[in-house]
């Protein structure tokens, strides 16, 4: 092993009850829930908003993301399994070849940003009565820093792996029974969102953007999916053989390419 060569080999699950276990994965979505959730109580006592109007926003949006990155997996990725098996999409089992709680795996964050985007439209509308741009913009902080844990259990579930690096630095997934170093993309991804994370909280905090509505948004939209669209590049297909595009560009790709010209949108717009 060299200095840049990881071993890579935890066990996803932490620990085990019979047939539910407890995953790292899902121990990160429940940290990214909570840490949002404490996020958005500083900013609704900075904004002078009810708290008890927090506790709607919680509801909206786990099940927003939960429902959007999975229907979305599938139907960026697999739709023939979305329309032949959809509650298995919807609901955390299988139903065959036996029942069996299985969980949420299969998740595209693609999916995940537009289902929270339709839930704070109408939670702006009938909880909140401001603007949807207002709950936009200050919830770009709780899913930037959210991201991030969610890769973080990504890479524990030695899952959306990066390319081999062809050298010897990268890491080695032994869950897959491999021996040659990849890229982890997972970490790469994961750094990135931290740091686009502080961007957003700075702009929210430390300068008068959320005054401007639309702008920290746009402004995260802008990072958020050309970070995506970078690293798409040191990542293996999500589907083999399926996801060449235009220019080889694949899914992640070319749904971002969209969602970076929206964000430029609201930063540049004419108020």
């Amino acid at each position: 092993m060299t200095l840049l060569q990881i071993d890579w080999n935890p066990a996803p699950e932490i620990i085990k009850f019979g047939s539910f276990a407890l995953r790292y994965y899902s121990l990160m979505f429940v940290i990214a829930f909570m840490l949002g959730l404490h996020l958005m109580k500083k900013v609704y006592i900075n904004e002078k908003i009810p708290l008890e109007k927090l506790d709607s926003l919680f509801i909206y949006v786990v099940i927003a993301t939960l429902l959007g990155a999975r229907i979305g997996h599938f139907l960026f990725y697999d739709p023939e399994f979305l329309f032949r098996k959809p509650l298995e999409v919807i609901l955390p089992f299988k139903f065959s070849p036996k029942f069996e709680f299985t969980g949420f795996a299969g998740l595209a964050s693609h999916g995940a940003v537009i289902g929270i985007i339709t839930a704070l439209y109408f939670y702006s509308k009938k909880v909140l009565n401001k603007p949807v741009l207002f709950i936009l913009d200050r919830m770009t902080m709780p899913v930037a820093i959210g991201g991030a844990f969610v890769r973080i259990g990504n890479l524990m579930n030695s899952e959306i792996i990066g390319k081999p690096t062809n050298g010897d630095y990268g890491f080695i997934f032994r869950q897959l029974g491999e021996d040659f170093p990849r890229h982890p993309a997972q970490l790469y991804e994961a750094v990135c969102y931290a740091v686009i994370f502080v961007i957003v909280y700075f702009a929210y905090w430390k300068t008068d953007k959320k005054n401007q509505p639309g702008y920290i948004f746009g402004l995260f939209f802008t990072l958020l999916w050309s970070v995506r669209f970078i690293i798409e590049f040191f990542k293996e297909e999500q589907v083999e053989g399926g996801e060449n595009w235009f220019l080889d560009l694949n899914t992640g790709q070319v749904l971002s390419i969209p969602l970076i010209m929206v964000g430029l949108y609201f930063m540049f717009r004419k108020k």
